[in-house]
């Protein structure tokens, strides 16, 4: 296994190597979906009950961390 952080992994037996919530088989990529669409965390995270709400802020913040000067539009849609 190949981790990114310690919520993300990366593992050539899981879906090909997509980074996925630790423990899940759900990528990270559908968080940033969901959201970019205008769904809410709650949203998410009823349609992916796998994932831990602590789990996708901290992929969150780790991914705004890896991200300097991107700001989130959080204006509602």
């Amino acid at each position: 296994m190949l981790p990114t952080d310690g919520v993300i992994v990366r593992d050539p037996d899981i879906l090909g190597g997509t980074a996925v919530f630790r423990g899940t088989r759900v990528p990270f990529k559908n968080l940033l979906d969901y959201l970019e669409g205008g769904h809410t965390l709650d949203e998410f995270l009823e349609e992916f009950p796998s994932v831990s709400r602590e789990a996708a802020i901290a992929a969150l913040e780790r991914a705004k961390e890896r991200c300097p000067g991107v700001t989130l539009d959080k204006s509602p849609r």
